[in-house]
Parts: C-alpha cells; sequence; structure tokens
C-alpha cells in the first residue's frame, strides 16, 4: 500500500522518485557568509529579508514519510485556475477519479466498509470497521472533507474518513456536500447542518464529535459556530486538520511557508480562485467562510493538527490560540516537515497513525463522559 495511496485533503499527491540533493554552486552558496549581509538587509524594523536558499528534508521525519515531504510541486493540483464552470468540473471530476482510486485497497487493508445513504436529505457514506470496539459501540463521528470547497466529491472525499475507521475504529458518517461551480456558499454548510441535526436523532451529542481537514477543518468549526446560534445540540469534541479558518489571506505562515508546502504552494495557486468561487461574492470575514472572526465561546474541546511546513500552519495557530482565549481545551500537534495535510496521504507512516492515534485517545477522553 506504500506508494499506492496519493490522495489528499486537497487532491492527489505523488511521490518522487529520489530525495533532491542541493546543487553544488546552491551547496556553495548556503555555505557562504549571509551574517553581514543579512543584518545589514534587516538592520531597521519592518519585513524580514531572508536569502534565497534551499532546504532540505529533514532527517528527523520517518524514512515512511521521507517521500511526501520530497515530492515536487502537483500541477495542476496547486495552480489551477479553470477559466469557466464546465473547465472547474473537468478538473474535479478527472482528479477525483484519480483521488478515490486506491481508497477501495486501503478499506480492504484497514478491515473497513462503505456504504452510501440518504441523511437528512444529503448524500453520506457510512464508513465504519468490519468489527467494531466494544468501546465505541455508542460513539459516531460526523467527517467533512476537505478540498477547497471544489475538490473530492463522492468515494474520493472518504479518505478521511476511511483513516479514522481503520485507525480509531469509529463508525463515520461522511456528508457528500454540495460544492461550485453549480452550488455555491451556503449550500454546503446546509448540508453540513442538515447531516448534524439527523444525527442528532440517531445518537446523544456527547457521544459524538466532528471532525475535518483543511476545509472540512474550517466547515467544522462553522458549524460548530452555526449550530449554537440556531440552538442546536453540540458534540462532545472537534477534531481540526490544518483548517482553512481563514480565507482572507492573513497570517505569517502565508507568506513564511510559500512555495515551501509543496501540497498547497502559494495562496496565490488554485486557493483564491477556489475561495471567490464558493463565496460568491460573500463578505470572506463572515464567519460562516472565516470562522476565526465569529465567536468561539461554548465550543466543544479541540484538537488541532499542523506541519511546520504547512502553508496553513498559522489558520492553525490562530484557531489554536483564539479557542484557548475562549476557555475551550484544545491541543495543538505540529508536525516536523509536514507540509498542509499530507498526513492524509502516508497511511503507512508513524506520523499518519500518530496523528490519528492522537485524536483518537482525544476523542476517547471526551466521549461518554
Amino acid at each position: 500500500m506504500k506508494h499506492t495511496i496519493h490522495a489528499l485533503a486537497v487532491l492527489a499527491l505523488t511521490t518522487a522518485p529520489a530525495l533532491a540533493q542541493p546543487a553544488p554552486a546552491a551547496a556553495e552558496a548556503q555555505s557562504a557568509p549571509l551574517g553581514p549581509e543579512m543584518a545589514k538587509a534587516n538592520a531597521k524594523p519592518g519585513p524580514r529579508t531572508v536569502p534565497g536558499r534551499e532546504i532540505p528534508v529533514p532527517a528527523t521525519v520517518s524514512d515512511a514519510f521521507r517521500p511526501q515531504v520530497a515530492a515536487p510541486y502537483r500541477s495542476p493540483a496547486w495552480n489551477a485556475d479553470p477559466k469557466d464552470a464546465a473547465a472547474w468540473k473537468e478538473l474535479v471530476d478527472r482528479l477525483a477519479k484519480v483521488t478515490a482510486s486506491p481508497i477501495p485497497a486501503l478499506r480492504e487493508k484497514l478491515g473497513v466498509t462503505s456504504e452510501t445513504a440518504i441523511l437528512g436529505g444529503v448524500k453520506v457514506f457510512i464508513v465504519q470497521p468490519k468489527s467494531m470496539p466494544e468501546a465505541h459501540r455508542d460513539h459516531l463521528l460526523l467527517h467533512i472533507h476537505g478540498g477547497g470547497y471544489v475538490y473530492n466529491p463522492g468515494e474520493a472525499g472518504t479518505l478521511e474518513a476511511v483513516l479514522m475507521a481503520g485507525l480509531g475504529g469509529y463508525k463515520v458518517i461522511s456528508v457528500d456536500y454540495r460544492m461550485p461551480p453549480d452550488a455555491p456558499y451556503p449550500a454546503a454548510m446546509d448540508d453540513a447542518t442538515a447531516v448534524w441535526k439527523a444525527m442528532l436523532g440517531m445518537q446523544k451529542p456527547g457521544n459524538m464529535a466532528v471532525f475535518g481537514t483543511s476545509t472540512g477543518g474550517g466547515m467544522t468549526l462553522a458549524l460548530m459556530l452555526r449550530a449554537k446560534a440556531e440552538g442546536l445540540p453540540l458534540p462532545a469534541a472537534m477534531g481540526l486538520g490544518t483548517p482553512w479558518s481563514d480565507m482572507t489571506e492573513t497570517g505569517d505562515s502565508y507568506r513564511t511557508n510559500e512555495w515551501l508546502d509543496n501540497v498547497l504552494v502559494s495562496y496565490s495557486g488554485y486557493l483564491t480562485p477556489a475561495a471567490k468561487l464558493y463565496a460568491n461574492g460573500r463578505d470572506l470575514k463572515d464567519p460562516q467562510l472565516s470562522p476565526i472572526y465569529g465567536d468561539f465561546g461554548g465550543l466543544p474541546p479541540a484538537l488541532l493538527v499542523s506541519g511546520t511546513r504547512d502553508l496553513f500552519l498559522s489558520n492553525t495557530v490562530r484557531t489554536h490560540r483564539k479557542l484557548r482565549e475562549a476557555g475551550i481545551p484544545a491541543d495543538l500537534h505540529v508536525f516536523e516537515g509536514m507540509s498542509h495535510a499530507q498526513y492524509l496521504a502516508a497511511p503507512d507512516s508513524p506520523e499518519t497513525k500518530q496523528v490519528f492515534g492522537e485524536m483518537t485517545r482525544f476523542f476517547n477522553a471526551r466521549l461518554g463522559h
């Protein structure tokens, strides 16, 4: 299964055949004394000037995860900019086929089943282990997939649910929410809310959690804000994988990790047109689009995940701080060398197992208590 699971919350990745090594000239330039030059360039208050440089794959990541860190940019994944609705649909359908193709084999390997259903009038996938752990028989999770509000329809959006069901041993309902260009905001949030309302008739809210990565993390927060505003019961916990909590390109890592993150790469890639397509003219600071601008008071405890190379590291850190400031218990896990959501692309790696292990322990400590 190693090197065969290329699906990611954003879309498919490929692994590099070998780890890149700095060219001799680049290595020589890196070793040259830069202290005086950099001191002069940064002698006054203001923006930081940094030298151009090559950053090697850190030796501190696992062997199983190194190919993800070393992988090249994936086009048209990161820089897609379709010119019309038809072009968007063609791209989304093409990438969804690539992303979905290895998922059946992963389900089989992890002992997981998946079936479609209609819940609250919305299509969902019910993903669960073939052998349910006794401790989780009364637990139920809602999964909201990632993909920039445009990618991963259908089975392509179930990868994270499969990993949680297989590695965590939970029954998971993954919502196949509507997306632009046919269905911009608020369609996705309407679908997620409808499914949550239906799930409230299936299990006690104290026995449930909501989780998702990237867009799924942002939508999880937005769903909690909407549920709170509508007076709906909230779950016992949230799992927020590198959440797209701010669509306004605000945050330090949008610059510090630009061109270093080999998944999202730059906000000027597909993220900008995807955000505009989804928002459909709405103010991007609306908390239903960028939940970081909402009131986090009363939200459930949260576990947050990011990586040192993640373009959304600041989104994750800012969300964590805002939850803590609101008095919400929140754990933050930042993984070495990891770009955006790469734990979804390497199921056999220690890093991926640690992410879902931490989330399982976090949920276990809160569900049913």
